[in-house]
C-alpha cells in the first residue's frame, strides 16, 4: 500500500465521519482495531457506538483535518472538532456551549483500513469551553 492510499484513509474515514455515514465508517475499520487513547482503550467493536454518542450529544459535531503525515504504514494528522453541547454527553446535560478541540493521532494503516490508533484527545479543553470544568488558574 501506497503512503498516498494510507493518507486516503484517513480522509475518506473523516467524509464518512462528517456525513453520519457510520456503517462506511466502520467499512475503513480493520478487524482486531484497538484505539489506545488517554480516555483508555476503544476496541472495534465499541467505535460505532462511541461516535453515534457523540452526535447525540453534539449534533452539529464536524471534524476536519489540518494535516496528514505518513511513512510506511504509519500515518499522522491532526484533527480539529468542533460542535455544540446540545444533548446528553456522558451524564453532563446540555450547556448549548460550542467547543472547538485539537486532536493527534496516529495510525498504523493495512490494506487501506486503519489497524491500530493512538490519539492524544484533548477532553480537558473541551470540558472548560463547555462550562463544566473551571479553566486552569480561574477561580
Amino acid at each position: 500500500m501506497s503512503i498516498k492510499e494510507s493518507k486516503e484513509a484517513v480522509r475518506r474515514y473523516y467524509e464518512f465521519f462528517n456525513r453520519k455515514e457510520f456503517d462506511k465508517c466502520d467499512q475503513l475499520i480493520a478487524p482486531g482495531f484497538v484505539s489506545h487513547r488517554t480516555t483508555g482503550e476503544v476496541l472495534k467493536e465499541n467505535m460505532k457506538k462511541g461516535i453515534e454518542m457523540l452526535f447525540l450529544a453534539f449534533p452539529d459535531l464536524h471534524a476536519s483535518i489540518e494535516f496528514v503525515i505518513a511513512e510506511g504504514d504509519m500515518v499522522s494528522f491532526r484533527e480539529v472538532a468542533t460542535g455544540t453541547h446540545t444533548g446528553d454527553f456522558m451524564g453532563i446535560p446540555p450547556t448549548g456551549k460550542p467547543f472547538k478541540m485539537i486532536n493527534a493521532c496516529t495510525l498504523r494503516v493495512h490494506n487501506g483500513k486503519w489497524a491500530e490508533a493512538w490519539t492524544n484527545i484533548d477532553d480537558l479543553n473541551m470540558l472548560q469551553q463547555l462550562g463544566v470544568i473551571q479553566p486552569l488558574g480561574q477561580k
